[in-house]
């Protein structure tokens, strides 16, 4: 019950901050849109006409990907060192739950309500190309958990780092193209990336989203990867923030910014 407390916490205060601060919610989904639009003329005016629509399902996919990517990757090391340079964050280690409970469930709860967002960019940006593809909710849903299993460990690494460095805004910003690199690359070129993180989840999306692959025809080697990758950044994620805030505390950094 607790746990259920502390994650419906969390999911108000994110909708609460989105709705107060709703000018930088709307220039960020804008600005997000518009890097579509920019992926979408290019692919218009200089791509392949006879590939071009599976290009612009293959960009939609991405898009949306590495929207989601970020989210939950690259927001929790920027409420850290927000709640670190207003003072707040060291009191979040007073609380009976632990810090690295609360940051999971900030995790959670943030991919939970920009999950609204992306669907609606999903939509938008299929309505402006005229491409729809393939919302198999049923075939959907378990890559997608798994993949954002694997997504919160890296979230949890960035917390971590965080915790002891406070400002990494600079290496948050090269995280993002990144994780660009991660959605947009296919294992098929270098077989040994379906091993890190996001790589092999965009893949089965897109063969479901584009190709419309259903979840009786994925191979269980694919969901083996899936799962093998979600345990392993996940328990690494969570092992690393544990031994930063530790290390945090003996240090005594978590006052200081």
């Amino acid at each position: 019950m607790r746990l259920l407390n502390l994650l419906n916490a969390n999911i108000r205060k994110h909708f609460i901050e989105m709705k107060r601060y709703l000018p930088n919610t709307m220039a960020f989904i804008i600005t997000f849109y518009i890097i579509f639009l920019a992926m979408f003329a290019g692919i218009k005016l200089i791509g392949d006409p006879s590939s071009q629509d599976a290009n612009i399902q293959y960009v939609i996919v991405n898009y949306i990907f590495w929207y989601l990517a970020m989210v939950v990757v690259n927001d929790i090391g920027w409420q850290i060192s927000n709640e670190a340079s207003q003072g707040t964050f060291e009191q979040l280690s007073m609380s009976p739950m632990g810090i690295w409970r609360i940051m999971t469930a900030r995790l959670i709860s943030s991919t939970i309500v920009n999950f609204l967002i992306i669907v609606a960019l999903l939509y938008i940006s299929m309505a402006t190309t005229g491409q729809w593809l393939n919302i198999d909710v049923i075939t959907l849903l378990p890559i997608l958990v798994l993949t954002l299993i694997s997504m919160f460990g890296l979230g949890l690494i960035i917390a971590g780092m965080t915790v002891v460095f406070k400002q990494i805004q600079a290496f948050l910003q090269i995280l993002q193209f990144i994780l660009a690199a991660l959605v947009f690359v296919q294992s098929n070129v270098l077989p040994f990336l379906v091993f890190f993180p996001i790589v092999k989840g965009v893949e089965l999306v897109r063969n479901v989203m584009i190709d419309g692959v259903s979840l009786s025809q994925i191979a269980v080697g694919d969901f083996l990867i899936l799962g093998f990758n979600a345990i392993f950044y996940f328990i690494v994620g969570l092992g690393i923030f544990i031994y930063c805030e530790r290390f945090a505390m003996r240090k005594g950094l978590l006052a200081h910014y």
